[in-house]
C-alpha cells in the first residue's frame, strides 16, 4: 500500500505535494498512498456501504460521539449568529446535521454529498422532513451558492479523499460560499509515530472493511502545513486557524477568505 507515493515537495505542482506539506521528512512522504478507500469505489457497493454504517454508528454511540463532537465545534464557530445558516459537504447518512439540528433550535442546515445514493437516502429520511433542513446533492469542490451565503460550511472527515488538486477546489469554494469554513479531519501523527500505529492497523485491514479503509485514511491524512499550503494555493488571501489539539485527536482548521494580497 505505500508504494504509490507522491516525491515532488513543489508547491508549485500543488497535485504531487506530499500529504505531510511541502517540507514533509523523507519517512513521512512514504506514509501515503494513491489507493482508494471503499468508499472511493464504484465497484465495491456493499463493502461501501458496510463501512457508511459502521462510520455511521460510531459517530453515534456516547462513548465516541463523533457526530456531537463535531456539531459542538461547528457550534462554537457560530456562536454570535442567532440563526446559522451552516452548509454541511460530504455528509454521508447526515448524522452531523441531525445532531446540529438537534442541538440548536434555530439553525438552518443545507446536507449536502456528491454520492447521489446517500442523497436519496437522506432525503426520503427525518433530514428530507425536516422544516429546517435541505438535502442536494453537491461536489464540494464546486459549490453553487452566491458568495457568503452560509454562515459556515463544514467538510468533517472527508478532506483525505481527495487529492490535493480537489482539496485545494475545496478551500476555494467552500470560503466563497461562507463566511467560514471549517475541515475536521483524521490527524498526520510526527512519522515515526504513524509508522507505529500503521503497523498495530495493518494486520486488521483484512478482517474488517472499516479498518481497511482506516488505514488508507491515516496514510491520506493532511498535516497542518499541507492544508496551509492547499488554502495558499486557492487563493493567497485565504487564511487557516488550527484549534487546539490534544495527542492524536482530529485536526481542526478554520480557513476565512480575507482581503486579496497587495
Amino acid at each position: 500500500m505505500l508504494h504509490d507515493v507522491y516525491v515532488d515537495s513543489s508547491t508549485g505542482d500543488i497535485a504531487n505535494m506530499p500529504r505531510g506539506g511541502p517540507d514533509a521528512s523523507w519517512l513521512d512522504r512514504r506514509l501515503q498512498t494513491n489507493r482508494l478507500e471503499y468508499l472511493d469505489r464504484d465497484d465495491v457497493d456493499v463493502l461501501k456501504r458496510k463501512v457508511m454504517a459502521a462510520l455511521d454508528r460510531a459517530g453515534r454511540r456516547r462513548w465516541i460521539g463523533i457526530h456531537e463532537k463535531c456539531a459542538r465545534m461547528v457550534l462554537r464557530e457560530v456562536a454570535e449568529v442567532p440563526a446559522p445558516k451552516i452548509l454541511e459537504l460530504g455528509a454521508g447518512l447526515g448524522g452531523l446535521s441531525h445532531k446540529l439540528l438537534q442541538m440548536h433550535p434555530t439553525a438552518q442546515v443545507t446536507v449536502t454529498d456528491i454520492d447521489p445514493t446517500f442523497v436519496a437516502g437522506m432525503a426520503d429520511g427525518d433530514l428530507g422532513r425536516h422544516p429546517r433542513a435541505t438535502v442536494r446533492e453537491l461536489d464540494a469542490t464546486e459549490i453553487d451558492f452566491p458568495a457568503g451565503h452560509f454562515d459556515l460550511a463544514v467538510f468533517a472527515l472527508s478532506l483525505h479523499h481527495l487529492p490535493p488538486g480537489l482539496a485545494a477546489r475545496v478551500f476555494d469554494a467552500g470560503t466563497r460560499a461562507a463566511e467560514k469554513l471549517l475541515i475536521v479531519d483524521l490527524p498526520r501523527p510526527p512519522a515515526p509515530i504513524h509508522l507505529g500505529l500503521l503497523a498495530v492497523v495493518l494486520p486488521l485491514t483484512k478482517l474488517s472493511p472499516l479498518q481497511h479503509d482506516g488505514f488508507i485514511s491515516s496514510l491520506r491524512a493532511y498535516s497542518p502545513s499541507a492544508l496551509r499550503a492547499l488554502a495558499r494555493h486557492a487563493d493567497p488571501a485565504i487564511t487557516v486557524e488550527f484549534r487546539s489539539r490534544r495527542g492524536l485527536g482530529p485536526t481542526v482548521a478554520v480557513a476565512t477568505r480575507g482581503a486579496p494580497a497587495s
